[in-house]
C-alpha cells in the first residue's frame, strides 16, 4: 500500500460502518414525519459545521476562495454547478433513506446500499475512467449474484432501493471530481445548499416546533455522529482512493444494518438472506484483497490485469 493510503482506507471503513447503525436513533423518532426529521437534521448539522469552520478553519476557507477566484469563468461556473448538484443529490438521498427506514422497511433501506456500490463502481469506470482489475470485476460479479438473490422479493422495494442508491452513487462521483476543495469546507457548503433547498418546503409544511427533549437529543446525535463525522470521513477517503473502492466498501453498510435489524430490532432472517449477505462480505474482501493483504500481511499482492476503456 502506498504511504499514507491506510488513513483513507480506515476513514472509508469507519464512515460506512457508522452509517450501518443509523437506524437505531432514527427508529426512536419514527413517529415524526420523515420530512421533519430531514429538515432538522440538515439545519442542526449546518449550525454545528459552520460553527466549527468559523472557529477553526478560516484559513482553509480563504485558501478555497483564492482557488475559486483563480479559475476562469468556465471553471468557476463548473464548480458552482457541481456544488449545487451535490447538494441536491445528498438531500435527496437523505430524505429517501429516512422515508425507506420509517415507511417502507429497514431491509429495503439496507438493500439500497447494496445496489449503490455497483452503480458507483461502474460510474467511476465509465465517467472517471477509473481502472478495474479482473479481481475487482470478479468481486462485482459476486455482489451482483447476492443482489439478484435478495431482489426476489417486492419489486416496489427493489425500485425504491435503486433510487436511493443512485442518488448517493452520483453524489460520490461529483465529490471525486471536486478534489481540489477542502473536504470539510465542501461539507459545510453542501449542507448550506441542502438547507436552502429544503427551507421553502420546511416553511410550507411547518406544523409546530418540536418540544420533545428526546427528539432534539436524537437529532443532535444524528447530526454529529451520523451526518457530519461519517460524511466528512467519506469525502476525505475520496482524496486517496478511487470512488469505485469506496463504493465497494459501502457494502459493509448493509451488512452492519442487516445485523442491527436482526440482533437489535429482532427482524426475521431467512436462509437465502444469510447466504446473500455472506456473498456481499466475500465481495468486499475480494475487491479490496490487494489492500487487505498489504495491511495485515505486509506482503505486496500480485498485480492483476486492469480493464480500461
Amino acid at each position: 500500500m502506498k504511504a499514507g493510503q491506510l488513513k483513507y482506507f480506515l476513514a472509508a471503513i469507519i464512515s460506512v460502518v457508522t452509517w450501518g447503525f443509523f437506524s437505531i436513533p432514527l427508529r426512536k423518532i419514527q413517529h415524526y414525519p420523515s420530512d421533519e426529521i430531514l429538515y432538522y437534521r440538515i439545519f442542526t448539522s449546518l449550525i454545528f459545521t459552520w460553527s466549527f469552520i468559523a472557529l477553526f478553519r478560516v484559513k482553509q476557507v480563504k485558501s478555497d476562495l483564492d482557488f475559486f477566484y483563480s479559475l476562469d469563468k468556465n471553471g468557476r461556473k463548473r464548480i458552482i454547478i457541481l456544488c449545487l448538484l451535490s447538494g441536491v443529490l445528498i438531500s435527496g438521498n437523505w430524505f429517501t433513506y429516512i422515508y425507506a427506514v420509517n415507511n417502507v422497511n429497514l431491509k429495503s433501506a439496507a438493500f439500497a446500499y447494496m445496489v449503490c456500490p455497483l452503480i458507483t463502481a461502474f460510474a467511476g469506470f465509465l465517467i472517471l475512467k477509473e481502472r478495474l482489475s479482473i479481481l475487482k470485476l470478479i468481486a462485482l460479479g459476486i455482489a451482483s449474484v447476492s443482489i439478484l438473490i435478495l431482489a426476489q422479493g417486492s419489486l416496489r422495494d427493489v425500485l425504491w432501493s435503486v433510487f436511493v442508491a443512485a442518488l448517493y452513487s452520483f453524489f460520490l462521483i461529483v465529490q471525486k471530481v471536486m478534489s481540489r476543495i477542502d473536504k470539510f469546507n465542501m461539507l459545510g457548503l453542501q449542507l448550506f445548499i441542502a438547507a436552502v433547498l429544503m427551507f421553502p418546503f420546511f416553511i410550507y409544511s411547518f406544523r409546530s416546533f418540536p418540544l420533545d427533549t428526546y427528539f432534539w437529543i436524537d437529532i443532535v446525535i444524528i447530526a454529529i455522529f451520523f451526518t457530519i463525522i461519517p460524511l466528512f470521513l467519506s469525502l476525505y477517503a475520496l482524496i486517496g482512493m478511487p470512488s469505485s473502492t469506496l463504493g465497494i466498501i459501502i457494502y459493509l453498510n448493509p451488512i452492519v444494518a442487516f445485523a442491527v435489524a436482526f440482533f437489535y430490532f429482532h427482524e426475521g432472517i431467512s436462509v437465502h438472506q444469510l447466504y446473500a449477505y455472506s456473498l456481499l462480505l466475500a465481495a468486499v474482501i475480494v475487491f479490496n484483497w490487494t489492500t487487505i493483504k498489504e495491511i495485515f500481511f505486509k506482503i505486496p499482492a500480485p498485480e492483476f490485469p486492469e480493464i480500461t476503456h
